[in-house]
């Protein structure tokens, strides 16, 4: 593994946390992720299934992970399933897991082949009364594919009609939603990449530049620090692309004169970072593009401010909501009067910033965790307030990773330049 090994305890913790969690008599089970194809015998990279990895630390397709504390025999208490390596697979794929190193990595005491889960797994359902299947519902999944855990549900189901079936996601929900230390080296280690990345940028943006030679000094510097690449496509806009949120053609010019929306976070361990920030293409802003640009900034250091324990997502987006509202008018974008009359359930602000503010990060970019949790310490949220002038051809979005803590809060990007005269500053000197 490129990102070097993570401490076992992590894991070994984790899967304590999980159990804690189950009713008497409950088998839990993980799949791994599919290798998913392209065409002919094409293959998209391994991405592992991030429950199973944030319980067992194995970044190895075809894994099954198998818990069961009340278990009669302790050795299927914790069960790693892993697919048995052999000379054709070393030779065409590389090494594979032995036993030994996926108990090292994993803390998992048994290891078995892959071959041996179909005979292992009638004695484990005959103890069993409830068992917990995985499945991804995040609130704004999409999925189209029959992945590895939906095969699995149907042939189990089919297989043991008459057991209680439970949802694994809920449990994982509430626990991966709160990071421990350890996770957060590691996602402070992927913003630390990410900042090198923006800094480098800083230095190279300039007019007649390629959206996505951009993206290639981006994917550069990632891959140099032991990233696997991008947590998410990046976003990389310029000019009136910035008013596309979710824009990935990263294929204009950039020209003299445009502000552009830089949206990209380097993965590490799985875990990702999640960076915004707009700079000018000729290093320095116009006064229209400055006055903008404070505006979100404002926006950005209350909304910051307001990420600590006891506040809730609804709350805060209200608020932020409102101190968006005042800045919108004095850029002369909102009439004030217009503001005091406005329906509430359709806020005229929404026009130039019609995304939320803020959402949980961790080994996904949009990570799990329930909506409505009040906020709590070991939570990261992202804090990333945006206006979009499409008249205008500008867009300007900020966003750092925040962790809240018992006292407040930490900004986990605080080391990457933020302020307008400091990015100026920083691409004069770099040319």
């Amino acid at each position: 593994m490129r990102y070097g090994s993570i401490s076992p305890e992590l894991f070994i913790q984790n899967r304590h946390n999980f159990t804690k969690l189950l009713p008497p008599a409950s088998l839990a089970i993980f799949q791994s992720n599919d290798i998913m194809p392209t065409n002919a015998d094409g293959t998209m990279a391994f991405r592992q299934n991030n429950d199973l990895f944030y319980l067992s630390g194995v970044d190895q397709e075809e894994s099954i992970l198998v818990l069961f504390p009340d278990a009669v025999l302790p050795q299927y208490r914790e069960i790693l399933f892993l697919k048995e390596t052999s000379e054709h697979i070393l030779v065409w794929e590389g090494y594979k897991l032995t036993k030994d190193q996926a108990r090292a990595q994993s803390g998992v005491p048994t290891i078995m082949w892959l071959e041996s889960f179909n005979s292992v797994l009638p004695a484990l359902m005959n103890e069993a009364e409830n068992v917990f299947l995985n499945s991804n519902e995040h609130i704004r999944a999409v999925v189209e594919v029959e992945t590895r855990d939906a095969r699995f549900i149907k042939k189990i189901k089919e297989t043991y009609p008459l057991h209680t079936y439970r949802r694994a996601a809920p449990l994982l929900h509430q626990l991966r939603a709160i990071k421990s230390a350890e996770e957060i080296r590691l996602m402070q280690r992927a913003a630390d990449i990410t900042e090198k990345a923006f800094r480098r940028l800083l230095g190279f943006v300039k007019p007649g530049v390629m959206e996505y030679e951009i993206e290639a000094e981006i994917f550069h510097e990632f891959l140099r620090h032991g990233s696997r690449g991008p947590a998410y496509g990046s976003i990389i806009a310029s000019g009136a692309n910035a008013c596309i949120l979710h824009y990935v053609s990263n294929d204009r010019e950039c020209q003299d004169g445009d502000v552009m929306l830089l949206d990209f976070g380097a993965e590490f361990a799985n875990y990702a970072a999640d960076l915004s920030r707009s700079i000018p293409v000729n290093g320095t802003f116009t006064k229209r593009q400055r006055d903008v640009y404070e505006s979100v900034l404002r926006v950005m250091k209350y909304a910051t401010s307001q990420l600590i324990p006891g506040n809730n997502i609804e709350e805060y987006h209200a608020a932020v909501g409102r101190t968006m509202e005042q800045e919108l008018i004095k850029l002369d974008l909102l009439d004030a009067n217009d503001v005091k009359n406005q329906d509430p359930a359709a806020p005229l602000y929404k026009k130039y910033f019609m995304h939320g503010t803020s959402h949980y990060l961790g080994l996904d970019v949009h990570d799990v965790g329930a909506k409505y949790r009040v906020f709590e310490p070991g939570m990261v949220y992202t804090c990333e307030p945006g206006i979009y002038i499409r008249e205008e051809g500008l867009g300007v979005r900020l966003e750092n990773d925040i962790l809240i803590t018992a006292n407040g809060n930490d900004d986990l990007m605080k080391n990457i330049p933020l302020e307008a005269d400091d990015i100026e500053r920083l691409m004069r000197e770099a040319r």
